[in-house]
């Protein structure tokens, strides 16, 4: 009953969340699988080779130290009071002995003391953890033998001592009782360390035993992770399948379902192909006939925005003329020159009918002209509306080069964004200006048109090139001129045209907000070798 409801409990879970767990148990099982084959590997045998190391090192110092004892100090003296050797030579051996003793004894006091022989933190706390082997060792035995020992060790150098001075003497009394005190001391000695020799292959045997039962533990800890893992794994992974199986034939019968729909469908398709061709051909006609329509709307729309600015030049000639005439100043050379600029704006507006008339013909000529001839064109078009709102026209030309292209459609391009800067400078009450800026681009020649009206906004700004589009007013703008500025620009002389907010200077004067717009112009035509 428990399995069943653990399993309905996993079913409920979401698709998600099983996933999500199944990689968990996979990834932090294989981590803790690694972790503990790792620490079972190479801690616990690292603190086996060292604590046996701990262990070993100072039983061959006792037995260095009873070796010395036994030869160079109790046979020394035995031989130099028989006689064997002489006294001088036995001095010799016996600070040798007693040299090799204090070096021993004292390796062994560092190495079961010493911080490089202690468990590892892993180690100590697996044990602390598992409550494996006597966490609180008995020390008090060790430390009572080692100070009994320090002690027989000073009563056997200050018994030597004397019998050394007690040889020097040919009848001396004491020298048998000396002798035996001696023997006595270090057959004790000898004892004391046996008895530490046994402590410490006890605490090595403990030790061993004691890793052996923590290698065990993580073992069965191993096995029972590998268990969980590949249990759960294959648990989760079944039901992750079954819920494929599920999401597999619900599919399956969607698309037969589809599948069905999709067969009626196609019985009424002929049927419905017929009638859709037939009212595609009814949309398509209405359409043509709209085009036709919207296409002479443009044609009227685009002569009227070119016309609108020189027809407002002709009649400030008018009134000018006018004016100079009540005033009595109308001179025959005032006269003859309003005369020359209004033919010469009439030429112009002859000249937009013909443009336009053949605007969206292929079969148009093309010609050389330079750009600085243009620009100038296209001020004098506009130099009265200059003159009406008092903004200072600048042209700094660079380089003056030929270009090949259509010399009356760049030029009304020029003219409307000057008439647009001109607009945007109304109403100002700084200094106006105007400034264009010719200049050689590697094959390109860029014409920069910059006003001081305020910019742009950043809303509208990516907007004024589209068809129709128009801040102005109805009566005044509609939106055509920099439409169709873009498309002689980009269509007809391949060039590109852009327009962006900048600071700028103008006459040694900072401007914060100024309208650029930039056009750029291949010097060589495509179709030119």
């Amino acid at each position: 009953m428990k399995i069943k409801k653990l399993l309905a409990s996993i079913e409920k879970i979401s698709f998600s969340y099983k996933t999500s767990i199944l990689m968990f148990i996979i990834i932090g099982g294989m981590m803790s699988i690694i972790a503990l084959s790792q620490i079972s590997i190479y801690t616990i045998k690292n603190d086996f080779d060292v604590l046996f190391e701990k262990r070993t090192k100072p039983i061959l110092k006792l037995e260095a130290i009873k070796d010395a004892y036994l030869i160079n100090i109790q046979e020394t003296i035995l031989d130099v009071y028989n006689k064997n050797i002489d006294l001088k030579y036995s001095y010799d051996v016996i600070t040798l002995g007693e040299q090799v003793i204090k070096d021993n004894w004292a390796k062994y006091i560092e190495i079961n003391f010493s911080d490089e022989y202690k468990a590892s933190f892993i180690t100590k706390s697996i044990k602390k953890l598992f409550t494996i082997g006597n966490q609180n060792q008995n020390k008090i035995l060790q430390r009572s033998i080692i100070s009994n020992i320090n002690e027989k060790i000073k009563k056997v150098d200050i018994l030597v001592s004397e019998i050394l001075l007690e040889l020097k003497s040919p009848n001396s009394i004491k020298i048998e009782t000396l002798i035996q005190k001696v023997n006595f001391e270090v057959n004790a000695i000898s004892i004391y360390l046996t008895n530490l020799t046994n402590y410490d292959l006890n605490m090595a045997i403990r030790e061993k035993r004691d890793t052996q039962n923590i290698f065990n533990t993580l073992s069965t800890i191993l096995n029972i992770s590998i268990i969980f893992v590949f249990v759960f794994s294959i648990m989760l992974s079944v039901m992750i399948i079954m819920h494929f199986k599920k999401i597999h034939f619900g599919l399956e019968d969607v698309v037969n379902e589809k599948t069905k729909e999709l067969l009626k469908l196609n019985e009424s398709l002929e049927k419905r192909i017929a009638f859709e061709v037939a009212n595609s051909r009814k949309k398509d006609l209405i359409m043509f006939q709209q085009a036709r329509l919207a296409s002479l709307g443009e044609m009227i729309a685009n002569i009227a925005h070119q016309w609108r600015q020189p027809l407002s030049s002709l009649m400030m000639i008018v009134q000018g003329v006018e004016t100079k005439m009540e005033l009595g100043k109308l001179t025959p050379e005032v006269l003859k020159q309003k005369v020359e600029d209004a033919t010469l704006l009439g030429d112009n507006m002859s000249k937009t009918l013909d443009d336009f008339q053949n605007f969206f013909k292929p079969s148009r000529s093309k010609e050389r002209f330079f750009i600085k001839k243009c620009i100038q064109h296209s001020f004098l078009l506009s130099k009265y509306l200059l003159e009406k709102e008092e903004v200072c026209f600048l042209l700094n030309v660079k380089a003056d080069e030929e270009i090949y292209g259509f010399y009356n459609e760049l030029s009304h391009v020029f003219l409307n964004i000057i008439s647009n800067a001109i607009d945007a400078l109304k109403d100002k009450e700084y200094k106006r200006y105007i400034e264009v800026v010719v200049k050689k681009s590697k094959n390109n020649i860029r014409v920069n048109i910059v006003d001081n009206g305020g910019g742009i906004d950043e809303e509208i700004i990516d907007h004024i090139f589209e068809p129709y589009y128009t801040t102005k007013y109805k009566s005044s703008g509609t939106g055509i001129g920099l439409y169709m500025s873009q498309q002689i620009v980009q269509k007809h002389m391949n060039g590109k045209i852009e327009c962006k907010n900048v600071y700028y200077k103008i006459q040694n004067k900072e401007f914060q907000k100024c309208t650029l717009f930039s056009i750029t112009i291949p010097l060589k035509d495509e179709n030119d070798n």
